[in-house]
C-alpha cells in the first residue's frame, strides 16, 4: 500500500479498522466486566452506581480495586487516593501519545484523553508507530476505544442482572487472570528506559509494602514507579 493511498484514508476507515483491531482485547475483557458487575452489589454499590462507576471510571482495574475497598467498609478518601493513583500509569502512556495527538482539538484530546485504558492504548499506540502518513489515526484510536467502552458497559449490565447465576464469582481467580492480561498486553510496550524503571521500581516497591493497611501499599509502589519513571524520561533528555 503506497503512502498516498494510506493518506487518504477516511475517518471512517480509520475507525473500523481500530474497532476491528481490538476484538481480541474486546473478548478477554468480557469476563472482567461480568464479574465486575456480579460483584458489585455484594460489595456496597447499588445498581446505579455500579453502572455510574463503569461509564464514568471506565478502569477495570481500579474499578475492582475499589470494589475490594468498599467491602471492607475503607474509608472514602482512601478508595478515591489509591484508584487515583494506581491510574497514574496513565501519564506513562499519555506521554507516549502527545506527539501524536498534539494537533488535535482540546475536544478531541478530552475524548481520547478519557478513553485511553490499557487495551485502547496497546491497540492505538501499535497504529500510530506505523509509518504511513494517514491523518486520521486519532479515528482508529478512538473506534477501539468505543468498542472497548460499550463491552465494558454491557457486560457490567450483564453482571448486575444475571451475576447471580454465577456461581461463586468471587473465588473464580480472575484477580490473577487480570494481571496476568495486564502484563501481556503492558510488556511488549516496555522498550524505553523509562517505562522498564517504572515498571522495575513499582514491582519492587509493591513487594515491600504489601503488608501495609488498607492496600495502601499500591499507593504507593504505583506513584514511587511513576516518580521514576518520570525522573528517568527527564535526566534522559
Amino acid at each position: 500500500m503506497s503512502h498516498s493511498q494510506v493518506h487518504n484514508h477516511s475517518p471512517s476507515t480509520e475507525f473500523i479498522a481500530g474497532a476491528k483491531a481490538i476484538i481480541p482485547l474486546v473478548i478477554g475483557a468480557i469476563p472482567f466486566g461480568i464479574i465486575f458487575g456480579t460483584l458489585a452489589q455484594s460489595s456496597g454499590l447499588s445498581f446505579v452506581g455500579a453502572i455510574a462507576m463503569s461509564a464514568l471510571v471506565f478502569a477495570g482495574s481500579a474499578q475492582f480495586i475499589a470494589l475490594g475497598l468498599l467491602a471492607t467498609k475503607t474509608a472514602l478518601p482512601i478508595i478515591i487516593l489509591t484508584t487515583f493513583v494506581v491510574n497514574l500509569r496513565h501519564l506513562l502512556y499519555s506521554l507516549s501519545l502527545v506527539s501524536h495527538v498534539q494537533r488535535l482539538s482540546p475536544f478531541w484530546k478530552f475524548i481520547l484523553g478519557f478513553w485511553l485504558t490499557d487495551e485502547v492504548f496497546a491497540v492505538a499506540i501499535n497504529r500510530y508507530h506505523k509509518s504511513d502518513r494517514s491523518i486520521h489515526k486519532h479515528w482508529y484510536y478512538f473506534g477501539a476505544a468505543i468498542f472497548m467502552y460499550l463491552n465494558w458497559q454491557v457486560c457490567t449490565v450483564i453482571g448486575l442482572t444475571l451475576g447471580h447465576l454465577i456461581p461463586n464469582a468471587s473465588n473464580w481467580g480472575l484477580d490473577f487472570a487480570m494481571s496476568v492480561t495486564f502484563i501481556g498486553m503492558v510488556i511488549p510496550y516496555v522498550k524505553n528506559k523509562p517505562m522498564v524503571v517504572t515498571v522495575i521500581v513499582s514491582g519492587i516497591m509493591a513487594l515491600i509494602t504489601q503488608n501495609l493497611p488498607h492496600q495502601s501499599g499500591l499507593i504507593v509502589a504505583a506513584t514511587a514507579g511513576v516518580i521514576a519513571g518520570m525522573v528517568t524520561q527527564k535526566i534522559n533528555k
